[in-house]
């Protein structure tokens, strides 16, 4: 149990209300009950508030006056995340080396390593202080793994890859895998061999099941504080740079390259041999299939700017309309020619309407075909 007071000075907020409140847990809006503590990052959530039953609540600096106790901060999402922190269950690391664990010869290992059933460390790896390894895990010859990176269950790293300090790899992550590479001949489709290895840089986190190819020759990139989902594909030679955030169930294509601060959402994909600029965001389902100047933002099947895109599918929704608008008037049209009381006048503008309504049609179709939708 934690007061108020306690969050207040941990979160640097401004309080409202009973300071000495206490505080058992954190839950979100719907589900705390008395004795929790709950959050709204934006005001838009202001009824919501209104019906929880917390104890307490985060919300933004300019959020509009309430009776439950409060903590007003900056950053609510932030600040969040400090909270859930303090009540956050610690996990109980036995240190050493299980009986079960197999330890290759000439492995180095730094203070308070824990290495946990059935797991199996190479030959010549230097486990770094404090990193967890956690039961059935594989960790092959020659691998490097810096401080305090915590290595979950059924993780499988190769051979030569190397990891830097303050690293979460969660249950599932290959790394070090060979790359898709094969030379199709008349016999077959012939492997090629992959010499190269993967380096992963400081603060990073990979999620479940995601996998890391291995390069071709030399390595395949995951820059420091990249954050990466589950099930997210990275090809052979692949250079990921800094902070860059990378959504659930994207694929990126051998020696592609994604500069500081790229966001890929859920579904996204780059083609192989390109280049996204820093900063730059693919929206979800998003293809890459061109190189990205730096803080561009992307999304449709190829991926075009964003505006581009939305414009495109909202006058792919007219198209159906356009088209009984046409059929209408090719009937008009037609009755025209065989009626001898129309005009020469009349017909020729029932013709350039249509030639009209029609160019404009296919001006949009084949911009949508041309644009993969």
């Amino acid at each position: 149990m934690v007061r108020l007071v306690d969050l207040v000075r941990l979160l640097n907020g401004d309080p409202s209300g009973d300071l000495n409140t206490p505080i058992y847990g954190a839950a979100s809006l719907a589900d705390a009950t008395g004795g929790d503590i709950t959050f709204a990052a934006e005001a838009k959530y202001f009824e919501q508030v209104q019906a929880t039953q917390a104890a307490a609540i985060i919300v933004p600096r300019d959020f509009p006056e309430l009776k439950i106790p409060a903590i007003r901060v900056s950053a609510p999402r932030l600040a969040w995340a400090k909270v859930l922190e303090v009540f956050a269950p610690e996990e109980c690391i036995p240190l050493g080396i299980h009986q079960t664990a197999w330890v290759g010869a000439d492995t180095l290992m730094g203070k308070d390593v824990s290495v946990q059933a059935h797991a199996y460390i190479g030959e010549r790896v230097k486990l770094g202080d404090r990193v967890v390894v956690h039961p059935g895990a594989y960790i092959g010859d020659d691998v490097e793994i810096g401080a305090d990176t915590v290595i979950y269950a059924n993780v499988v790293i190769r051979e030569r890859v190397r990891i830097g300090c303050r690293c979460i790899l969660h249950p599932g992550v290959v790394l070090g895998s060979d790359g898709f590479g094969f030379v199709t001949t008349s016999q077959g489709h012939y492997k090629v061999p992959h010499i190269g290895t993967v380096l992963v840089e400081d603060d990073v986190e990979i999620g479940a099941n995601t996998t890391v190819d291995r390069g071709t020759t030399g390595v395949t990139r995951i820059g420091r504080g990249t954050k990466i989902d589950n099930l997210v594909q990275v090809g052979h030679n692949v250079q990921i740079g800094c902070n860059c955030l990378i959504v659930a169930f994207v694929g990126i294509a051998g020696s592609s390259v994604l500069q500081d601060g790229v966001t890929m959402a859920g579904q996204s994909g780059v083609a192989g041999h390109l280049t996204i600029g820093e900063n730059s965001v693919v929206m979800s389902r998003g293809l890459v299939a061109g190189d990205m100047p730096a803080r561009s933002v992307v999304s449709g099947f190829p991926a075009r700017p964003h505006t581009e895109n939305m414009r495109i599918l909202a006058e792919e929704r007219r198209l159906p309309v356009l088209r009984k608008t046409v059929n209408a008037m090719q009937k008009q049209l037609d009755k025209a020619l065989t009626d001898s009381e129309n005009t020469a006048s009349d017909v020729r503008q029932l013709e350039e309407r249509l030639a009209s309504l029609e160019r404009a049609i296919d001006r949009k179709g084949n911009l949508a075909g041309r644009e993969g939708i």
